[in-house]
């Protein structure tokens, strides 16, 4: 009922003695709780909260607009209504180093279990637009020391994500992969790899985890969790796929409302009303005010 009961700590703690195991873990990205419910319910290791999502949810392209606020509050949302860590997207930390730490701490305070800070120029954009460009070594560098300064709980996961591979090519994203983790970042998310044996490659460069992101439309080919995990890959997110399942489903119904003037054609495929309350847990609610408001009127 309400929030879930594994404190903050507990999930960074799990999340970390988990990676150690090395296995592969999939983090579907929750557009909103409820979606995160969904995740965990279905039996996935984690959740991720993705910045272009958050974007899109506020009707806004994903190109910088967002503010530190708004995506803390919908970490904070996410992360508490589920028992699996939530993994964030802290675009370029809001600013310069010393933003980088408040963002950390911010992001703490909202119970996530780790965030990724990235080496595009801010105002960022989607990784897998073209057009990025990045910055230099030295203040990429600044913001993942700031952000490993910045943390409180040792367990919270510092990512670093390098856009680089897409402007000067995949030896550089290695050796940018490489000073980030001697900065001081716990795991490397290499952005738009084109193949497997790119993520391979990064996989051998450093002793830390890495993520592939197999976002649809985008310059990676959409690998499967097995080809993923052979090539040494830790975690894999799918940061915007429940969000363009649930828009295609919205669009649909309504093309299907105005051309029928009625939704009767596709009941079938929504959610159901009692899987829904399934999913709120109404059942725990109803208990629970049946012990409080045990007297006769």
């Amino acid at each position: 009922m309400l929030y879930s009961t594994v404190t903050p700590a507990e999930k960074r703690a799990a999340f970390r003695a988990r990676l150690a195991t090395g296995e592969l873990l999939r983090f579907p990205g929750a557009f909103n709780p409820l979606s995160a419910r969904l995740i965990q319910d279905k039996g996935f290791e984690g959740v991720y909260i993705s910045g272009a999502v958050i974007s899109a949810d506020l009707g806004l392209p994903d190109v910088g607009l967002t503010t530190l606020t708004e995506v803390a509050t919908r970490g904070r949302q996410i992360a508490r209504m589920t028992d699996l860590p939530a993994l964030i997207d802290a675009d370029t930390g809001f600013g310069e180093p010393m933003n980088v730490a408040r963002t950390i701490q911010e992001l703490e305070d909202a119970g996530v279990a780790g965030l990724h800070i990235e080496d595009q120029v801010n105002p960022k954009r989607c990784g897998h637009l073209d057009g990025k460009a990045v910055v230099d070594s030295d203040t990429a560098i600044k913001r993942i020391r700031a952000a490993a300064d910045a943390r409180r709980d040792p367990n919270l996961l510092i990512m670093a994500r390098t856009d680089i591979r897409a402007i000067d090519g995949l030896q550089a994203a290695i050796d940018r992969a490489k000073q980030l983790v001697d900065a001081g970042a716990d795991a490397i998310f290499p952005e738009a790899m084109v193949d497997l044996s790119e993520f391979e490659a990064v996989r051998n460069a450093v002793d830390v985890p890495i993520l592939a992101n197999m976002t649809e439309f985008g310059k990676s080919e959409l690998f499967t969790t097995t080809e993923l995990a052979n090539v040494g890959v830790n975690i894999v997110i799918f940061p915007v796929s429940l969000l363009r399942l649930a828009m295609g489903a919205a669009e649909r119904g309504l093309d299907t409302l105005a051309a029928d003037g009625s939704l009767k054609p596709v009941v079938e495929s929504m959610q159901t009303r009692a899987r829904l309350y399934e999913l709120l847990d109404y059942e725990q609610y109803n208990a629970f005010d049946t012990s409080v408001y045990n007297f006769t009127v």
